[in-house]
């Protein structure tokens, strides 16, 4: 019995450790920056200290506001990770959750998820509510990010 309960050991950690192998070296990076309020007046915009709009970054951005209790939320995820990933480089995608991020998703005004916020480097941010087709997006990312993608 000991000698079978060990064989069933060894091979669960094989199959275990050798499915972990396959996967591409970067299946585990993390395209999305979760943002806090501080890392928002650090990286995009610090509210407290000016009233007219000044981007702090250096790439065009996507924030993300969502609940992990929101339905429309939950779908649009995988997208704005998909998007994260094959934008890399190109665009900064930033998520907030409002449930953690209450006093920046108040003094943004953010009250109905999901609201995406898309920054360009040199026109006013813009907004949209609910969860997109992957296809808007992309034109979106396409025709309004990129398109003068020069500070």
């Amino acid at each position: 019995m000991k000698r079978f309960i060990f064989i069933i050991l060894i091979s669960a950690n094989a199959i275990f450790y050798s499915c972990n192998g396959n996967q591409p070296k970067d299946s585990n990076k993390e395209y999305v920056v979760h943002l806090t309020n501080d890392d928002f007046k650090t990286k995009v915009f610090d509210y407290e200290k000016n009233k007219q709009w000044k981007y702090l970054g250096n790439k065009p951005a996507i924030i993300d506001f969502y609940a992990n209790w929101c339905g429309p939320c939950r779908q649009l995820s995988p997208i704005i990770e998909e998007i994260a990933k094959e934008y890399n480089g190109k665009i900064i995608v930033y998520k907030v959750n409002t449930d953690v991020e209450r006093i920046l998703t108040n003094n943004l005004g953010i009250t109905n998820l999901p609201t995406l916020i898309f920054i360009p480097l040199n026109e006013q941010p813009q907004a949209t509510m609910g969860a997109l087709p992957k296809e808007t997006l992309v034109k979106i990312i396409n025709e309004f990010l990129l398109k003068n993608n020069t500070k």
